[in-house]
């Protein structure tokens, strides 16, 4: 289909090069040999009399137009997928789709376990892709390859729509036979003492808390790295190492791990945990369903006062249902 005198077909090519800016890679990105991917390049050249992509040294750069036409171009395409997608009716027993969300271990464990037992009893055809979160997870969803993204709320993209799923504090967990704490933890103590800490994505970069922490000048003696939230409890046993977590990733691990957890002697930000979408699928059936299913089990949880207090009594976690 031709619409000005441009091939549509040649839409995705375009996009791929853009973004990849490598005929190799774009090839393989829409499933053509690199012959064709140069020839649509060729094509592409023609149709917008400019080079697109210009050989610098060894490698290729955007020219300027090229560069003016990466964000147009992927939002048409995303504005086609979901016009194309658009059904009268919805039936989550009948739907098929995928639905990827972008999202930590720590959501995984207090909130999306929940999600997925209702999506699977619900839509029992639908499949979930459950991605960790990398350092590009806002490219990503503006590029329309996550349909969702839980992320703190200072991570948020402004041009996209969001809404809060959940608040949590942090808090220390150490062994529970780690004989130089006690019920409390001062902030000599705890900035003396060996720490764990998660160091997330690709280029690993420190985490939420960690950036409070140093924004009250604290400085702590780092001596284990983890490449997620939940394994530092674990690491953590038979060793004299604390761990600074979300509290109500805490609180789980607790329920099945010899640990303890105490306050931290530091007052730090709350966290407010956020769902975001693409705006183009704001008026997706499908997304309109799913996203209603995890707001609802979000205002199921406890709230943030609503979270025993550390340190936790045995009575506390019996008692408390996350």
């Amino acid at each position: 289909m031709r619409f000005n005198r441009l091939d549509l077909n040649l839409l995705l090519a375009l996009d791929a090069l853009l973004e990849e800016q490598n005929i190799t890679r774009a090839a393989a990105r829409v499933n053509v040999s690199q012959s064709a991917m140069s020839g649509m390049l060729a094509r592409l050249r023609e149709f917008f009399e400019d080079d697109l992509l210009a050989a610098v040294g060894r490698n290729m750069e955007l020219t300027v137009l090229g560069r003016q036409l990466v964000g147009p171009v992927r939002d048409l395409i995303l504005h086609i997928h979901t016009t194309v997608g658009m059904r009268v009716s919805f039936d989550p027993a009948r739907e098929t789709r995928c639905m990827k969300i972008m999202a930590s271990d720590y959501a995984i464990e207090v909130f999306l376990n929940k999600v997925v037992a209702r999506v699977l009893r619900d839509a029992p055809n639908m499949t979930l892709d459950l991605v960790s979160l990398s350092e590009d997870a806002a490219e990503k969803l503006r590029r329309g390859e996550n349909d969702f993204l839980i992320i703190p709320r200072n991570f948020l993209d402004p041009e996209h729509p969001q809404r809060m799923l959940f608040e949590d504090h942090y808090c220390a967990v150490i062994w529970e036979g780690n004989t130089q704490v006690g019920d409390t933890l001062d902030a000599a103590t705890y900035e003396s003492m060996m720490h764990i800490a998660p160091m997330l994505g690709r280029p690993r970069s420190p985490t939420v808390e960690e950036l409070m922490l140093r924004a009250q000048n604290v400085k702590r003696k780092i001596r284990v790295t983890t490449f997620d939230f939940t394994s530092m409890a674990t690491a953590l046993v038979g060793t004299d190492l604390v761990a600074t977590m979300h509290t109500r990733l805490a609180l789980a691990c607790a329920r099945r791990l010899p640990i303890r957890v105490l306050p931290l002697p530091y007052e730090l930000p709350v966290l407010a945990e956020c769902l975001q979408w693409h705006r183009y699928q704001e008026n997706d059936p499908c997304h309109i369903w799913l996203r209603g299913i995890m707001l609802e089990i979000a205002r199921g949880l406890p709230s943030r006062e609503e979270l025993p207090m550390a340190p936790f009594s045995a009575a506390a976690l019996a008692s408390f249902k996350a």
